[in-house]
């Protein structure tokens, strides 16, 4: 993190972060070094999940048991607890139903009542309540893709922004809270070619075999239709992903210890691509890019 005035007379009030998601064991997967490099520097970080994840798929064939899937709303909770612990973090369900991942061509309607059929309105109070009382300087969320295109992320995106734009205007969402700026929004930058390129040469140099040969051949199908954003923000958290990968595992419902996620060994990761990638999509501070650190131009803003 940038420096910052210290002192007896000038403590900075604490930082505060926060890391919007679809589902849990998203939080893990995207941003989640970053989270630990911030906590572990004295920032205050948040993570809002919008949905229980209940009509998840069982990711992990160690876990795909009838008693799993009977219990897997609570199951999922369990995990994010878990989650949660491992990364110094707060969190808090804002209490809508996941949508599922609807497959088929064409696809079948979403399901009645879940989030990504939720009005606008409806589905972005909550999370305007959220920002209002944590009072975030920094906000992370997807990009207007979702990533990927999951309705119920598209949803989040939309609903973040929805969120940044309206918590300060106290004539919007009355009886949501006081009014509060954040300061800086961020998508995350997290499944790039320029990232799986580096990681891909640097397993070829140390002579391992390198999972993302198949990936490659089918970039431009994955690439079709989706907007690639400019990478304004580079987090060095090399250092954390371990506990990443930690946080990752507690969600066993969805990650498989031999799977894709763990194939690339942790010290290829640190020494290929030691950063975690953002791209700034809103600012009402100035700050000069490209960035290492998502609080700059915020430090001196902060007072106790």
């Amino acid at each position: 993190m940038s420096a910052s005035p210290t002192g007896p007379a000038c403590q900075p009030a604490p930082l505060r972060l926060m890391a919007v998601h679809a589902h849990p064991d998203d939080e893990s997967s995207k941003g989640a070094a970053t989270m630990v490099h911030y906590v572990r520097s004295g920032a205050d970080v948040m993570v809002c999940t919008l949905t229980g994840g209940e009509r998840g798929d069982i990711l992990n064939k160690a876990m795909d048991k009838p008693e799993v899937r009977a219990g897997l709303t609570r199951i999922r909770r369990e995990e994010m607890a878990r989650a949660r612990e491992i990364l110094g973090v707060r969190q808090q369900f804002l209490g809508f139903t996941d949508s599922g991942l609807p497959e088929g061509d064409p696809p079948p309607p979403l399901p009645e009542g879940c989030f990504a059929l939720v009005d606008l309105a409806d589905a972005a109070e909550p999370l305007v309540r959220a920002v209002r009382e944590f009072r975030p300087h920094v906000i992370l969320t997807y990009d207007e893709n979702g990533g990927y295109p999951h309705p119920d992320h598209v949803k989040t995106h939309q609903v973040t922004v929805e969120a940044f734009e309206a918590a300060a205007d106290p004539d919007r969402y009355p009886g949501s809270g006081d009014p509060w700026q954040p300061l800086k929004l961020y998508y995350f930058v997290s499944f790039h070619k320029e990232r799986f390129t580096a990681l891909h040469e640097e397993m070829e140099r140390r002579g391992l075999e390198s999972p993302y040969a198949e990936w490659f051949a089918r970039w431009e199908e994955r690439a079709a239709g989706r907007r690639e954003w400019e990478i304004t923000t580079r987090v060095p958290c090399a250092d954390h992903f371990e506990v990443r990968d930690q946080a990752l595992l507690a969600h066993a419902t969805q990650i498989d210890p031999a799977g894709s996620w763990f194939a690339c060994p942790l010290e290829v990761q640190q020494a290929a691509w030691p950063t975690e990638d953002y791209h700034l999509a809103r600012s009402v501070v100035d700050t000069e890019l490209p960035e290492d650190d998502l609080f700059a131009g915020i430090w001196e803003r902060v007072s106790l």
